[in-house]
This record gives C-alpha cells, sequence and structure tokens, in this order.
C-alpha cells in the first residue's frame, strides 16, 4: 500500500520546512535509509529518510518551496500504484487524475542527483501547497523529489537551455549565455552548469559573469539582492525579539588563564579527546551554574523557570547561519567527556547532520569568537536562556603585579543577562565562581 511521506517536526519552533535540495526522482527506487531530501528549517538543513522501502510515485514539492509541518511530501509504493486516493484525502475529496502525476517515461540523466531540478508534474498543473493535516502513525517523516531535465526552451534570445539549467544559473549567478551546451543540438543542460567556471568559459572565448563584472569600470555602483535563507529568517525574528523584548544588561571581567593554558596541555597528555579553551569554559560554567542557579533560569512570562539541569549550547557558525548544539548535563560530565561530544555535535552541525535533541533545551549559552581573533564582544541572549556568555580570545599582555610588569595571557568575558530574571549582583557571583574556576582548574576536579 502506498504511504504518504509528510513534512517532519524537526525542530520545537518549527512551522514548515523548505526544500533545499532532492536527492531522489520519481520512478526511483527508495530504501528506508535513503537519504532523500534536505529539508531547510528555522535551525538547519536536516537530511531526511523515509523509513519505508519502495519505489518513488508522486513529489509535492519542488526545490525552494515550503510545506508545512506535517504536509505531503511525496508518496511512496509499488511500480504503478494508485496513490491518487490519498491525495484526494489530503485535499478533502477533490479529484485529480492520477495520470496528471504518472512518471516520466524517459529516464532523468544518470549525472549528479542535483536536488535544485524540479518535479516531473505536467506543465499544466501547479501543484497546491498541501493544507496541514492531524498527524496519523501511518505516515512517516520525509521528504521526497525527483530531479529530471525538462524540454529544452528556446526562449533567453534563443539560447537552447533547459529551464532546470536556467534555474540553476540563475541561483547560481551565472550568465547562461557563457555556458557551452553538451545537449542534444548544443543544448545546456544542468551538469553543464554543474560544471561551468568562469576561467574555462574565458578561454573557450566567451563572456563570462566573473569576467563582466572584473570589467566593470571604477565607482560603477551595483549590488546583490541575497534571498532570505529559512534559517535567516528566525534567527532575524527571535533574535530581534530577545533583544527589543528582553532587558539587556552586559557584565564584563578579564580572566588570567596562564594556568588554564598549563592544565590544557597536562590534560591533553591524558585525555583521549583533544581538550580545547573552549570545552574548559563550557565545564567551568556548567560548575558555576551549580552554585548559582539563578542564572540558570528562563523567564515564562508570569513566572520565572529555574532549571534543575544544566545543559550547555555553544553557538556555531554554519553556511546558512549559526546554531547551537547542546552539551546536556555539562555539570555531571568531565572534560574528556565534554571535549568528545562537543567536537561530534560541532561536525554533526557543519555538515547537516545533527539531530533535533542536539540542538534543543540549552538552559547557557556560550558564544566564543577567540578563534576569530576577536578581543571581546557582546551577544544577543539566545531564548530561553536568561544569559549568555561571549569569549574573546587569550591575549598576552603586560600586568603590573607586586609592584612588577609580567606578561599574563588573559582573556576577556562579557554577559549578557535578562534582567527580567538576573540582576546584577546575582551575575557578579556568577562571573566571581566562573573566574576561579578557570584560573585555577584543578578546582573543577574536586
Amino acid at each position: 500500500m502506498a504511504e504518504a511521506i509528510r513534512m517532519p517536526l524537526l525542530s520545537d519552533t518549527m512551522k514548515e520546512g523548505v526544500i533545499a535540495e532532492w536527492h531522489k526522482k520519481i520512478g526511483d527506487t527508495v530504501k528506508s535509509d535513503d537519504v532523500i531530501a534536505e529539508v531547510e528549517t528555522d535551525k538547519a538543513t536536516m537530511e531526511v529518510m523515509p523509513y519505508v522501502d519502495g519505489t518513488l510515485l508522486y513529489i509535492g514539492v519542488e526545490k525552494g518551496k515550503g510545506v508545512p509541518v506535517n504536509g505531503i511530501m511525496a508518496i511512496i509504493g509499488k511500480p504503478g500504484e494508485d496513490y491518487q486516493s490519498i491525495l484526494d484525502a489530503e485535499k478533502g475529496g477533490s479529484a485529480k487524475p492520477a495520470a496528471e502525476q504518472a512518471p516520466p517515461k524517459e529516464a532523468a540523466p544518470a549525472a549528479p542527483a542535483a536536488p535544485e531540478q524540479k518535479p516531473a508534474a505536467p506543465a499544466q498543473e501547479k501543484t497546491p501547497a498541501p493544507p496541514t493535516p492531524a498527524p496519523t502513525p501511518a505516515t512517516t517523516v520525509a521528504p521526497v523529489a525527483e530531479t529530471k531535465e525538462q524540454p529544452a526552451s528556446e526562449s533567453d534570445d534563443r539560447i537552447k537551455a533547459s529551464p532546470l539549467a536556467k534555474k540553476l544559473a540563475e541561483d547560481k549567478g551565472v550568465d547562461i549565455h557563457a555556458v557551452k551546451g553538451t545537449g542534444d543540438n548544443g543544448r545546456i543542460i544542468k551538469r553543464d552548469v554543474d560544471s561551468y567556471t568562469p576561467a574555462a568559459a574565458q578561454q573557450a572565448g566567451k563572456p563570462a559573469a566573473a569576467a563582466m563584472v572584473a570589467a566593470l569600470p571604477v565607482g560603477e555602483e551595483g549590488h546583490t539582492d541575497v534571498p532570505l535563507t529559512k534559517m535567516r529568517t528566525i534567527i532575524a525574528q527571535r533574535l530581534s525579539e530577545s533583544m527589543f523584548t528582553a532587558p539587556h544588561f552586559y557584565l564584563r571581567m578579564t580572566i588570567v588563564m596562564d594556568k588554564a593554558i598549563d592544565a590544557r596541555k597536562a590534560i591533553n597528555e591524558l585525555s583521549p579527546a583533544k581538550v580545547s579553551f573552549n570545552d574548559l569554559v563550557i565545564k567551568a560554567c556548567a560548575m558555576a551554574l551549580r552554585r548559582h542557579p539563578a542564572v540558570n533560569s528562563s523567564w515564562m512570562g508570569d513566572f520565572i523557570r529555574q532549571n534543575h539541569h544544566i545543559h550547555i549550547g555553544t553557538a556555531v557558525a554554519v553556511e546558512e547561519g549559526l546554531i547551537v548544539p547542546v552539551i546536556k548535563f555539562a555539570d555531571q560530565k568531565s572534560l574528556s567527556q565534554i571535549a568528545q561530544e562537543a567536537t561530534t555535535l560541532y561536525e554533526k552541525a557543519r555538515t547537516k547532520k545533527i539531530q533535533p535533541q542536539e540542538f534543543t533545551g540549552n538552559t547557557f549559552t556560550i558564544s566564543n569568537l577567540g578563534m576569530m581573533d576577536i578581543d571581546e564582544f557582546t551577544a544577543i541572549i539566545n531564548p530561553p536562556d536568561s544569559c549568555i556568555l561571549a569569549v574573546g580570545k587569550i591575549t598576552p599582555t603586560p600586568v603590573i603585579e607586586n609592584g612588577a610588569v609580567v606578561t599574563r595571557q588573559l582573556m576577556k568575558l562579557t554577559m549578557s543577562c535578562d534582567h527580567r530574571v538576573v540582576d546584577g549582583a546575582v551575575g557578579s557571583r556568577f562571573l566571581q565562581t566562573l573566574k576561579a574556576y578557570l584560573e585555577n582548574p584543578v578546582t573543577m576536579l574536586v
């Protein structure tokens, strides 16, 4: 029996997912653990699997389009199986001929299965955005779509190119006139755009977009409009709400890191995982939060929630924006455990394999730009936390001790606090405890 593949709930704040890439096309055989698509949520771009075996019969949305949580993305079943009843039920009974979504007779090119290609729906059909149905246990999470070259078009100044190639060139900022076609009768197809480089085009004596930009006269104005990703849109919304709703104030402190540097060197001679300075900060924050639970709290509107568990999030830059992997129960873990878990989570975040439970549930957040050569900065509180700690780089600095000038390794911290939850004295006492742990790391082992 054919099964509908629905948009999964991939984060606690997600309302819809946008198809970032399709990895399958109509007519493909699909296994339950195949990655059939990438879905962009408000927090990450994640790979999705169907969890059922069969043949991809139907694709309901093309790349770049959104589907509400639990909306139909695709249908998987036996080859030739009638699935129209599933669509009819989704649309409230309005019938549509099943033939309209029949698989194409020609196989799509085997070259890069790039999901930029559109679903093979007939030209006269506009697939309606599916309504959000009530969740049903029979349908499993997973987006799917097809990638098929469309017939060549004679538009665009008689440039022979498939619609897919044109769309891909537009997305990449490639001048379609500069691309050499290798399809039938010299038409430009997807693989030509994928393999196009401005240098190759220039060598072939054809104008390239990069060359044209380089040739612009000095002083000529120009701009590029970059569409917002789903993640960037939500980052803007949530941080704007945080900045203009939570009354921020800032506490700054300088930490002498000489002993921490020595301790880290000694630890890494024994630890199975390389411990970073950020791992030391995570551990120290977790220990300090245990002693200052008021900082480990959230503003809930008409009450303050003081969390008993300590989950430390660390902001990580990814291509689409920021994501915050979370080390859960950080106060109960050793430095080597924190280092191992952090390394795994950061890699998952960068390769888009991180799961929702791994980037939600934070009770305190750290944003470290020290590795970017930033001396100090202020960060916007990451809801639902009441505080976020901004960490700068470690810098050798001359200081006066006992009347003599000596060089110390100093690190500057700035904590942003939600004044509805944390007062200045509370935040200051937390930072004093944090300073004591970092300046004498052996105390974290007691």
